[in-house]
């Protein structure tokens, strides 16, 4: 900032009063010039910076070559100015003095003019002295780059079996380095040697040049010690955090300020279970890809016109989930930010990123997913073990394994990432083989539900679905209905009243969702007609005391036979609307009927009407098993650990023994549980004492095999089972045992008594049958109320 005191201000006011027109006009252009010649100089320098890479000592010279002749001809420019305003001024000087109005004037009119003249004639003595300066640290610089090109033209691809691909990689450098700016922005020039350098030291094809200056190789300094997470007590800095701009991130607000106090109270309550202990706060980048201009998003403008709000409803509880148990976090909906937060240099997203990835975990969507991989280059492989994918219907390790799926036909626009299936978290705990994260619905006090129950209307029904394409071609079961109940709708519309809602409904339009909250208070019934899937709206009402009533699918529905699942990775087969409704709750809060028997649609009807119902909401639904779940996921579920993979059979000497198995049978012999004996890792998780190892029927997936048995398929303890010895503890004859990759291994083919184990670790899988297996399944217990963790989890 330049300041300029009172008499400075006189001093320019009479300068500009008292010169006449052409010295103003000389005075101006001259310095215009200057500042012109120094927007220049200024401009060399500051695009083209000695010392930036040591790749471009060519263009760099070039560059300060320029900047050389720049000083020099503003060192010339300055020196005509000088002689130029001194021929005027003597001119002047004569003319003045023959003027007698002005001649009593002459040290006001002429002392700026000589106090300028001095400050020019300084500025060109330093240009002048600059020019001297920079022509010498140029020769030097020329003298180093020459010595460092010959350096340069020297370079060989080395022949090291420990860099087998460098080869490789430097042919397709030659091809292809102009194709992405990135490269540029790493040094290389085209030359061999910035190959190398490249392909050493910011990517790791390579070994290093023994030339180059290895500081950068010295090791980095130990970590700073780990700051412990704290439960947190305020959400004000959140809603800080997620920002502003969307209808869906206002949504997400003003759904964690409606939740806030039972957010807290259920923060409080984990506290105190989990008695101190210490917690690690991790730094966490949530970046909710969908919402992303580039991704197109098509949920904010819907979000005030009937448009999905599940999967909104689940990134504000995941949020306030992760804040409340008081880790770092970043939020962020555009893909500027994301590459500003991940350093992702300038380019094409061919490059790693310029330093490491400053997070321990990032949660994202499909569309974040992608839009990583295109950015990160190299290091989207190096930092996806810290990835989780929040995946509404969940993603099958058949679909997930690259090779595997290509082949088999499981490749879909949505699959191939090569994750560990955990690393998937759904909305439902459909899917053992990721992982359920969920979400919250909100919880009655008890005088809310006293005040339910006594208030509730017998004959009133809320239908499930916002959109007027959900009515089409339900007048049937409406009219049905319609006999017995007043049927509210809350389909969304402008101006009329959409067609498919018939006269005899009451249409509220959309509601805000206090306002839904307290028209289920007052209903009976909430039905649904087959659509949307798998929502959170079901769960609400079940939760204000509401009996959901849903259509059976026969056949089930699945990419097999409909639209709707065709494309995603999944071979799940859905049974109805909501089949975590019907499974896990089920009667007499949740009814599942054939809508093609008109007979058994009507009896439902009225048996509801009949039934008393308190409102329930399952444990895993509220914010304290929310909390719970995520607590024990970060500190538990660790993907960047490298395990060993299975090794293929290889002969044996009979001298060599297999290591005994740490299974054994129970005591009813039914199946096999961990020994007593074994050893047991005390970090591993789930804990081992929980595994319990059942043979499926043919037609039943390893998820239906251990659901019979009131257990939940878990396949981190695949492993274990993965051995010839647990097939001979089990009785089962293998007249030959073979390592393959199949997501339903490890199997045994009874008929032909064939064994078969897993090859390949990523695709072992609790979904998927074949009539011709019978397949060995991990199955373990789980707490009351929270399927996602054993008694012992926590």
């Amino acid at each position: 900032m330049i300041t300029v005191n009172a008499d400075g201000k006189i001093m320019v006011r009479r300068c500009l009063l008292c010169f006449p027109s052409r010295r103003i006009f000389v005075l101006g252009i001259g310095f215009f010039t200057l500042c012109f010649l120094m927007t220049s100089l200024g401009g060399q320098f500051s695009a083209k910076r000695l010392g930036d890479s040591p790749f471009t000592i060519r263009t760099e010279v070039m560059g300060a070559l320029e900047s050389r002749g720049v000083l020099r001809r503003m060192s010339d420019m300055l020196e005509m100015l000088m002689k130029r305003m001194d021929i005027l001024a003597r001119l002047e000087n004569s003319t003045d003095f023959h003027k007698g109005d002005e001649a009593r004037f002459p040290l006001d009119r002429f002392q700026p003019a000589a106090g300028l003249m001095e400050r020019i004639q300084a500025i060109a003595q330093n240009v002048s002295d600059i020019a001297i300066k920079v022509d010498q640290i140029l020769r030097n610089s020329l003298l180093n780059g020459k010595a460092a090109e010959g350096r340069r033209d020297q370079c060989e691809v080395p022949r090291d079996p420990k860099y087998p691909d460098c080869a490789g990689k430097v042919e397709w450098m030659r091809a292809r380095w102009t194709s992405d700016p990135c490269y540029a922005f790493f040094g290389v020039d085209g030359t061999e040697c910035s190959f190398l350098i490249y392909l050493s030291e910011v990517e790791w094809f390579c070994p290093p040049l023994p030339w180059r200056n290895r500081t950068a190789a010295l090791p980095s300094p130990p970590p700073l010690p780990r700051v412990q997470a704290a439960f947190r007590s305020d959400l004000a800095r959140l809603l800080e955090l997620i920002g502003t701009g969307k209808e869906s991130l206002s949504f997400m607000k003003k759904r964690i300020r409606h939740l806030a106090q039972q957010w807290l109270r259920a923060a409080r309550r984990l506290k105190q279970k989990l008695k101190g202990q210490q917690r690690d706060q991790k730094h966490i980048l949530i970046h909710i890809g969908f919402l992303t201009e580039e991704s197109g998003d098509v949920f904010s403008p819907r979000v005030l016109k009937g448009g999905p709000l599940g999967e909104m409803v689940q990134w504000a509880d995941i949020l306030a989930a992760l804040f409340l148990l008081g880790h770092s976090l970043r939020v962020t909906v555009s893909l500027k930010e994301l590459q500003s937060h991940l350093g992702v240099p300038p380019g094409r997203g061919n490059c790693p990123l310029t330093n490491p990835l400053p997070f321990d975990l990032i949660y994202t969507d499909y569309h974040g997913l992608q839009q990583m991989k295109q950015h990160m280059g190299l290091s989207f492989k190096k930092y996806r073990c810290r990835v989780r994918v929040i995946d509404t219907f969940g993603t099958e390790p058949a679909y997930n394994h690259e090779e595997y799926a290509t082949l088999r036909g499981y490749r879909t626009n949505w699959g191939y990432w090569n994750l560990q299936p955990t690393q998937f978290m759904t909305m439902f705990p459909h899917t053992p083989d990721n992982s359920f994260m969920g979400f919250v619905s909100e919880e009655l006090n008890k005088t809310e539900r006293q005040f339910i129950k006594s208030n509730k209307v017998s004959s009133m029904a809320v239908v499930y679905g916002k959109e007027a394409s959900i009515w089409k071609g339900k007048e049937k079961f409406l009219a049905i209905l319609n006999k017995y109940m007043e049927i509210h709708g809350t389909v969304y519309y402008e101006t009329q009243r959409p067609p498919e809602v018939p006269a005899f409904v009451k249409n509220h339009g959309l509601l805000p969702q206090h306002e839904f909250q307290q028209l289920l208070r007052k209903a009976k019934l909430f039905i649904g007609f087959g659509f949307p899937y798998e929502g959170p709206a079901p769960l609400e009402a079940i939760a204000n005391g509401c009996v959901f009533l849903q259509a059976r699918f026969d056949p089930p529905h699945s990419s097999l036979n409909h639209e709707f699942f065709r494309g995603k990775p999944t071979s799940r087969e859905v049974s109805s609307q909501h089949p975590y409704a019907e499974d896990f709750i089920g009667k007499p809060h949740v009814w599942t009927v054939d809508y093609n028997n008109s007979e058994e649609f009507e009896a439902a009807i009225k048996t509801i009407m009949r039934t008393q119902v308190d409102p329930y909401l399952p444990y895993e639904y509220t914010c304290e098993g929310m909390l719970e779940r995520i607590h024990a996921y970060i500190q538990h579920q660790d993907f960047c650990t490298t395990s060993s993979p299975p090794l293929p059979p290889k002969a044996k000497s009979p001298a060599m023994q297999s290591p005994p198995s740490p299974l054994a049978l129970s005591p009813n012999a039914t199946h096999l549980v961990w020994s007593p004996s074994a050893s047991r890792d005390p970090h591993a998780w789930p804990p081992v004492d929980s595994l319990q190892v059942w043979v499926s029927e043919t037609r039943h997936a390893c998820t239906e095999t251990c659901r019979r048995r009131g257990l939940v398929c878990e396949p981190t303890f695949f492993r274990f089972l993965n051995k010839k010895e647990v097939f001979l503890q089990l009785s089962i004859t293998c007249d030959s045992t073979e390592y393959e990759m199949n997501h339903l291994y490890p199997a045994v083919a009874e008929n032909v008594h064939e064994c078969y184990l897993q090859k390949e670790p990523l695709l072992f899988s609790c979904a998927g049958y074949n009539t011709k297996y019978r397949r060995l399944c991990p199955c373990r217990d789980y707490r009351k109320g929270q399927v996602a963790l054993c008694r012992d989890c926590l």
